[in-house]
């Protein structure tokens, strides 16, 4: 059994090694707006999403847009994993059939990830449906 991990982690750090380089040199073409092999493939649907979310490419982001983006990405989220979490009797991958976080421990729990505190009142296995473990 050692010798099974010493090898999967010797080829982890073979691969990790040997990607790295090329894999810098794409992200340094990236983040200086060079011309990329997957440019052909990825610009039209980066275009789409720009478009779709009405960013224009070339106007720089500034410290309000930016607070008021994550601030809005929290809140979202947030609401999101609280509805998740009171709803999961009713959504699949349920096969314990549990019932609804209580609303307070929701809020708290969906509080705690979003500003990444994760304190867990609760034990997961016996309160949390697996799609609400797998997205939450």
């Amino acid at each position: 059994m050692l010798s099974n991990s010493i090898i999967q982690l010797a080829v982890y750090f073979i691969l990790v090694t040997a990607i790295s380089v090329p894999l810098g040199l794409y992200m340094a073409r990236v983040f200086s707006n060079e011309r990329t092999f997957l440019d052909p493939v990825l610009q039209p649907l980066e275009r789409l999403i720009y478009k779709l979310c009405g960013i224009n490419p070339s106007v720089e982001m500034g410290w309000a847009g930016y607070a008021i983006s994550m601030l809005a990405f929290s809140l979202v989220s947030m609401l999101f994993l609280y509805a998740l979490q009171r709803l999961q009797f009713y959504l699949p991958l349920n096969p314990q059939m549990l019932a609804g976080v209580p609303p307070g421990l929701a809020f708290n729990t969906a509080a705690s990830f979003t500003t990444n505190t994760n304190w867990q009142a609760y034990s997961g296995e016996q309160t949390l449906s697996y799609l609400t473990q797998m997205s939450g």
